[in-house]
């Protein structure tokens, strides 16, 4: 008996061994997961993602360059109001460089709208303007006489051309897969948190366990004798 009660103090034992270590390891993990929901809430509070802000602000210096450039232009080549009344009022598809820069503004508008206020997770509004931009200025530099005005000619087509598809470049290899891995990420831990909370609460304390007083030393040996001894003798 004594051997028994020894050996369920020790599974006793061992198993309360058992459940502080793991105890210890989810009063830890928990905290650090809960840590980093937070931080993942905080991002979500933003409204946008750090790499799509930085795509906006790129959109928007692709317009404001083109702008400057165009400006740029008309000032080399005369006054700037006759130019702009030449170029606007008077607008000629084989000369004048206007629609470049309202491609710019398309450019704008259409990502800043699709990116920016309704925040899609999808490629194809800037496949839309990419190739809106790159069929236009083709045909342009084919059809148009901007190549014999100068360097102008060449520079406004060619930094749209590239401003295009640099756009079309990060978002697809930097903005959508990176946003897509902070989502994945963020499931992650949100599934792992789920989890550790379980567990936690699957733990037992250590009010739940009750270990059986200790009996004395020779208690069953007395206990027989005393048996013995109260049998009556034949």
């Amino acid at each position: 008996m004594s051997r028994l009660l020894e050996d369920q103090e020790n599974a006793q034992g061992s198993s309360l061994g058992s459940f502080p270590s793991l105890r210890d390891v989810h009063s830890i993990n928990p905290a650090q997961l809960m840590a980093r929901i937070e931080s993942y809430e905080n991002r979500e509070k933003k409204g946008i993602s750090d790499v799509r802000r930085t795509f906006c602000l790129f959109v928007t210096f692709d317009l404001l360059f083109v702008t400057l450039l165009w400006i740029i232009e008309l000032n080399v080549k005369g006054n700037i109001e006759k130019m702009l009344e030449k170029e606007v009022l008077q607008y000629d598809y084989h000369s004048s460089y206007f629609d470049i820069f309202l491609l710019a503004v398309f450019r704008f508008k259409v990502l800043i709208l699709a990116y920016a206020l309704c925040r899609l997770r999808h490629w194809w509004a800037i496949a839309f303007t990419t190739a809106v931009t790159s069929a236009f200025l083709l045909a342009k530099v084919i059809i148009s006489k901007l190549l014999s005005q100068g360097a102008f000619g060449y520079v406004l087509p060619i930094i749209s051309f590239i401003l295009a598809w640099i756009e079309t470049w990060f978002l697809d290899f930097k903005v959508l897969p990176q946003e897509a891995e902070e989502e994945n990420r963020q499931l992650l831990v949100q599934d792992a948190s789920e989890r550790a909370a379980l567990i936690q609460r699957g733990l037992p304390s250590d009010g739940q366990f009750y270990s059986p007083p200790e009996s004395e030393a020779g208690s069953d040996e007395e206990s027989e004798e005393k048996q013995d001894s109260e049998k009556p003798v034949v």
